[in-house]
C-alpha cells in the first residue's frame, strides 16, 4: 500500500514538513507526494533522500508534479 500526501497549493516550507513528517511517522513503505511548483519538487525530494528514502518517479501532469518516494 502507499499513502498520499496531498501539499498541492502550499509553498514551502509546508510540503517539505509534510513529507518529513509522513517519513517519519507513517507506516507504509510508498509515499506519493503531489505538489504544483518546481520548488517545492526539488526541495521535497532533497529531503526526503536526506531522510533516507528512495527517490523513486517523479512526474508531470501539466503543472502538477507526482514524487514516488520508497522508505527502506
Amino acid at each position: 500500500m502507499s499513502v498520499t500526501v496531498d501539499a498541492r497549493g502550499l509553498s514551502c516550507p509546508q510540503p517539505v514538513l509534510m513529507t518529513i513528517n509522513e517519513i517519519k511517522g507513517g507506516s507504509e513503505k510508498e509515499i506519493k507526494v503531489l505538489v504544483d511548483s518546481e520548488a517545492s519538487r526539488e526541495n521535497v525530494s532533497r529531503a526526503a533522500v536526506s531522510q533516507g528514502c528512495q527517490l523513486v518517479d517523479i512526474t508531470q501532469d501539466g503543472e502538477e508534479y507526482t514524487i514516488l518516494l520508497a522508505r527502506d
